[in-house]
């Protein structure tokens, strides 16, 4: 038997509690936030998400707009409508970055918390204070969680007030045809954020689950995006047919439905279901697992 297993007996076995120790008290999540608030792979994540907004409009300024790549064959993209207004540059930026670059700071968050305590000798010194291993996981994977949050909101919100410093404040104007009133943007923005959120969730989970079976953080971080990316790849086989629905990676794009004159619930509905579904038996493998871990490092 370890030593930290050793202590968490003494604390909460047959000897009682001892004196003043309260479980909920262990880890505050503001304690654990402000740890990962200072770590600087938080400050990189945040500064490459705040330029992004501001590379793409360097692109679109040097390459004459993205309208001018067309190339006349009449079929209109969301990036073709990139410049209309501060809107249409912020749905823009989260086209292009949902599929792929959203998926890092979810993997980043997620994976690396629980890894990294491992690769640094202070996880069984935290259980050892003693810190519950349910109250360890809970703390490090909410705020994982709301610091992933964070990273989604934060590079629309640059790219809606960088947008409409440089493009102006205006309806969205839909591909399709048709545009949305300038009023009604924000509150379909966010509604395609919180999917981009809900569909990353899966991500989440396989990037904590692998966390707490790893000392290598970056293991459970490459992991989680390899994955992700392989699940990418099985939606694009068309073989597979109706299978394709039971695929997280199919719906990732289900937020466009968003922006669109009737706000379309299905395939978001639909995406939810999948993802949270996956993501949930993943948190519970790892809670679980963890729970039974002899922890040596």
């Amino acid at each position: 038997m370890s030593a930290v297993t050793d202590v968490e007996n003494r604390v909460s076995g047959a000897g009682g509690v001892a004196p003043g120790y309260r479980a909920g008290r262990t880890l505050p999540l503001r304690v654990e936030a402000l740890r990962q608030w200072r770590r600087r792979r938080t400050l990189v994540m945040g500064g490459i998400l705040t330029a992004l907004p501001f590379i793409l409009m360097f692109a679109f300024a040097v390459g004459g707009g993205p309208g001018s790549r067309d190339g006349g064959s009449g079929r209109v993209t969301l990036i073709d409508t990139a410049t209309a207004s501060g809107a249409n540059f912020a749905a823009t930026c989260l086209f292009v970055s949902a599929g792929f670059l959203l998926v890092v700071p979810v993997a980043l968050f997620c994976g690396d918390t629980v890894a990294s305590e491992a690769s640094w000798s202070s996880l069984r010194y935290l259980l050892a204070s003693p810190v519950p291993r349910a109250r360890l996981l809970w703390s490090k994977l909410v705020v994982a969680l709301g610091f992933s949050l964070a990273a989604m909101v934060l590079l629309p919100l640059v790219a809606l007030a960088a947008g409409t410093a440089a493009y102006g404040w205006g309806p969205l104007k839909l591909p399709t045809g048709g545009s949305l009133p300038a009023g009604d943007t924000v509150g379909r923005l966010a509604v395609a954020v919180a999917f981009v959120f809900v569909s990353q969730l899966v991500t989440a989970g396989l990037a904590f689950w692998l966390s707490t079976r790893t000392d290598a953080p970056l293991g459970a971080v490459g992991g989680a995006v390899g994955l992700t990316i392989v699940g990418n790849v099985l939606d694009a086989v068309t073989a597979l047919g109706s299978w394709r629905e039971f695929l997280p990676a199919h719906w990732q794009f289900a937020w466009a439905d968003a922006l669109q004159p009737q706000l379309e619930w299905g395939g978001m509905i639909k995406g939810a279901v999948v993802s949270v579904s996956y993501a949930l038996v993943l948190f519970a493998l790892a809670f679980r697992g963890f729970a039974r871990k002899d922890i040596t490092s």
